[in-house]
C-alpha cells in the first residue's frame, strides 16, 4: 500500500490548515483548472516535467495536460489582471508520471503554494517566502537547502565566447553531465570522435559534403546544410580559457554554509568578475533572510541546487528535506521565476517568486501544528 496515500484526510486538512496560513499572510486564493492547455506549457517547463506530462487531446480545445503544478497558470493570470504587489495561494493536485513507481512517488498528489509578485523588494520577497515556510514547517525538524541559479546564469552569460555556445550552455544548465561535457569541449578538452573530426577537417577545408544516400528523416536538406555550417563555425570558435572554465566549474561545485559560499563566491568574482553583481544581490539577500529570523549561518547552500527540477527557475531556489526519512520526496520546494513572467507577459515582466508544499508528506512526519 503507498504510504503517502494512507491518510488523504490527514494530507486534506493539513493542505487546508497551510492554505489558512497562507491566506493571513495577505495571499488571494485562486484556482487553476485541471485540465491546461499544452502547447504553451510544455515549452515551459523543461524537459523533466515534459517527459511526466499527463497530455491528451480535446476535439475543441486541441492539445491539453493535467495541471503538473499551479505556478505557470497563476502567472499567466497574474499577467492577464493582477496587482502589484500581489500574493497568492492555492491548494490542489497535480499529475506527473512517475518513472519507476515507488511508496513515495506519486502520480497524483496534493500540493499547497504561496507566491509572491512584488516589482520593488524582490530580495526581500525571497526571505519572506523563505522564512514563512521555515516557520510553517519549524515543527518538523527538516533541513533546509537553498541555491541560486542567477549565479550561475551570470557566470554562463559573461564567459569570452561565442553566443551560440552560450545559449547551449544556458539550455542545458538543467541538465550537469551535458553541461559539463559542453563545458570540456568549449575549452577543446574533450577528445572529439574520428568521424566529427574529418567532417570538421572537410568543412575547414571548404569541401562539399555530400552523400549518394536517400533523404530520409524529418531534417530537411536545407536544415542539414544549416546544421553543418553551424558545426563548422563552432570549430572556429576559440577555445574558452581553461582557468576559465575551472573556475566556473568550481563555483557550481560550491556546497557549504551560507557565509563560506559568500566567500568562496567573493573570490571567484575576482576571476569572473561579471559575476559580482549577482553576488552581492545573494550577500544583500543573506541581509534579508537574517532581518527575518533565519540562522544564516547555519543556513546550507548548494550552488547545484535545483539544476534537475523546474527550468523556469533563474534565481534564488530552496528546499526543505526530512533527512531522517530519504525514501521520501522534499517536503517544500520553491524558488525566482523572473524570466517566466516576461515569457507569459509577453514582454512584460515582473520579479516573482514562491513555494510549495507537499500536505501528505507533512501529514506523514506528524503535521505542522502550533505554528
Amino acid at each position: 500500500m503507498n504510504a503517502l496515500r494512507l491518510d488523504p484526510a490527514g494530507a486534506r486538512a493539513e493542505g487546508a490548515r497551510l492554505l489558512a496560513a497562507f491566506q493571513a499572510e495577505g495571499a488571494q486564493p485562486v484556482e487553476a483548472a485541471i485540465l491546461q492547455p499544452a502547447e504553451t506549457l510544455l515549452d515551459l517547463y523543461g524537459e523533466d516535467i515534459r517527459a511526466r506530462a499527463y497530455v491528451t487531446t480535446d476535439p475543441l480545445e486541441g492539445e491539453m495536460m493535467l495541471r503538473p503544478d499551479f505556478t505557470v497558470p497563476v502567472v499567466q493570470a497574474h499577467m492577464r489582471e493582477g496587482a502589484d504587489p500581489a500574493r497568492y495561494c492555492y491548494l490542489g493536485e497535480v499529475f506527473r508520471k512517475q518513472e519507476s513507481p515507488g511508496a513515495m512517488r506519486l502520480s497524483e498528489y496534493l500540493q499547497v503554494g504561496y507566491e509572491v509578485f512584488d516589482r520593488d523588494r524582490p530580495l526581500e520577497a525571497d526571505a519572506e517566502v523563505f522564512a514563512l515556510f521555515t516557520r510553517l514547517l519549524a515543527p518538523l525538524g527538516l533541513r533546509a537547502a537553498t541555491g541560486d541559479i542567477g549565479i550561475l546564469r551570470a557566470a554562463v552569460a559573461g564567459l569570452p565566447t561565442s553566443a551560440p555556445r552560450k545559449a547551449a550552455l544556458m539550455r542545458h544548465l538543467w541538465r550537469p553531465r551535458r553541461f559539463h561535457a559542453l563545458l570540456e569541449r568549449y575549452a577543446g578538452r574533450a577528445e572529439v570522435p574520428p568521424a566529427r573530426a574529418e567532417l570538421l577537417a572537410r568543412l575547414a577545408r571548404g569541401e562539399a559534403v555530400q552523400s549518394t544516400a536517400p533523404h530520409i528523416g524529418l531534417r530537411s536538406p536545407t536544415e542539414i546544410d544549416a546544421r553543418l555550417r553551424r558545426l563548422a563555425e563552432d570549430a572556429a570558435t576559440s577555445a574558452i580559457p581553461a582557468e576559465l572554465v575551472d573556475e566556473l566549474e568550481a563555483v557550481a561545485a560550491i556546497a557549504a554554509k551560507s557565509p563560506a559560499a559568500l566567500a568562496a563566491l567573493t573570490d571567484a568574482a575576482r576571476a569572473m568578475p561579471w559575476i559580482a553583481p549577482s553576488v552581492d544581490g545573494f550577500a544583500r539577500r543573506l541581509d534579508a533572510l537574517a532581518a527575518r529570523g533565519i540562522d544564516v549561518e547555519g543556513l546550507d547552500y548548494e550552488a547545484s541546487f535545483g539544476r534537475t527540477t523546474l527550468e523556469y527557475y533563474d534565481g534564488f531556489v530552496f528546499g526543505f528535506f526530512a533527512e531522517a526519512r530519504p525514501d521520501l520526496p522534499p517536503v517544500a520546494t520553491g524558488g525566482r521565476y523572473d524570466a517566466l513572467t516576461a515569457v507569459l507577459g509577453q514582454g512584460r515582466s515582473i520579479p516573482a517568486v514562491g513555494g510549495v508544499i507537499r500536505p501528505a508528506v507533512v501529514a506523514l512526519l506528524g503535521g505542522a501544528r502550533g505554528c
